[in-house]
């Protein structure tokens, strides 16, 4: 390899980022406004669930519930009903996610030491809210009547038990999801660009120039990754910084492990962009093909869907997508501290797929066509 010529070949090729309106501002622009506002809107934290009370019971205790099932930052009571078709009727409409039943006697019995339990539905369309939002509904009613039975000396209140998140105390959404989102600009950036960087040197003639000279595939190649790598690593940064400064998350463990990922990570990418130019020859099949195992990448890597919550067979499947390991790695080092020795499976697998992506890219490309 001859390093003066791939001095050349880089100046090229970051003076045609710098001419390219768009690349600039994948590159640069998207990057930050992804790691700003993705965060924000992308949440799987339910709040503001709807709730229909059918009070049949019309005593203190049962308006007290609703007081307090109104106050909560979770729960928001849409009505008091006065049927449970009336109630059904609002979770129709959109307008409750869960309907709370509190039956006649209740406050009687519960007196008398024979409490009955309140009819909870859910609503199933949406799954997640409903199910929750029947979680927080009941733990708001036991709530309120452990206090009213303290406040009456019915009887000794039960002793909460206390729960402690590790890893992710506050249960925020936003500590989950900004380690993942960086694996996507990776993705893009170290992937995507690439590819349609070599593909368009097909299609605007170029490469044939590039061909006749004596030039070699390893210098052409190694011109067209490296300042996408470099990027990549910038991208992380940003990224750390911004979680930093306008999140308040940093990594609990060392930086260094985080760079150690990226790298491998982005040789992998990069050796799949290339193979798949190598593959393409106009920009809109290299754009077909990416845009494939993007998606793929996406719904089976665990960013958006638990792997453990999948099937068994498509879970089988996802180790054969490589950014399921550096999405471990990122949470795993941000959340938990993790270090190379913990992850040294992951680490192992990034680099074995590193490997294998480069050698197809470079079996694949042929410098003369």
């Amino acid at each position: 390899m001859n390093a003066k010529t791939l001095k050349i070949l880089l100046k090229k090729e970051v003076t045609q980022i710098k001419r390219n309106f768009l690349v600039r501002y994948v590159i640069f622009v998207m990057p930050v406004l992804v790691m700003l506002i993705i965060p924000l809107v992308s949440t799987l934290d339910v709040k503001n669930v709807g709730v229909a009370v059918v009070d049949n019971d019309r005593t203190e205790l049962s308006r007290r519930m609703m007081a307090d099932m109104d106050a909560s930052e979770y729960l928001s009571v849409a009505d008091c009903c006065f049927s449970y078709d009336e109630a059904l009727r609002l979770v129709e409409e959109g307008e409750a996610d869960v309907v709370v039943g509190i039956p006649k006697n209740y406050l009687k019995d519960l007196t008398n030491g024979t409490p009955r339990q309140l009819d909870i539905r859910a609503n199933g369309v949406n799954a997640t809210k409903g199910m929750l939002g029947a979680q927080y509904a009941t733990m708001s009613v036991a709530n309120t009547v452990a206090r009213w039975q303290a406040e009456q000396g019915v009887t000794l209140p039960t002793p909460a038990s206390g729960v402690i998140n590790r890893h992710n105390p506050t249960l925020n959404f936003r500590n989950y999801m900004i380690p993942a989102l960086m694996v996507v600009l990776l993705i893009i950036i170290c992937g995507f660009l690439p590819t349609l960087s070599l593909v368009s040197e097909k299609e605007t003639g170029t490469i044939e120039a590039m061909n006749v000279t004596p030039v070699g595939r390893l210098e052409f190649v190694l011109s067209k990754l490296i300042p996408y790598w470099a990027v990549g690593i910038l991208v992380v940064t940003v990224g750390m910084i911004i979680g930093r400064l306008v999140y308040g998350l940093a990594p609990e463990g060392n930086i260094l492990s985080i760079y150690l990922a990226t790298i491998l990570f982005s040789l992998v990418i990069s050796g799949l962009g290339v193979f798949i130019a190598n593959q393409s020859s106009t920009i809109l099949q290299s754009i077909f093909m990416a845009f494939a195992f993007i998606v793929t990448f996406q719904l089976m890597s665990g960013l958006f869907t638990p792997i453990a919550s999948m099937p068994r067979w498509a879970q089988c499947i996802t180790y054969a997508i490589p950014p399921r390991y550096f999405i471990e790695i990122m949470r795993s080092v941000y959340l938990k501290g993790a270090t190379v020795a913990d992850l040294w499976v992951q680490y192992a697998a990034l680099s074995g797929f590193a490997v294998l992506f480069s050698l197809a890219a470079a079996l694949t490309y042929r410098k003369r066509v």
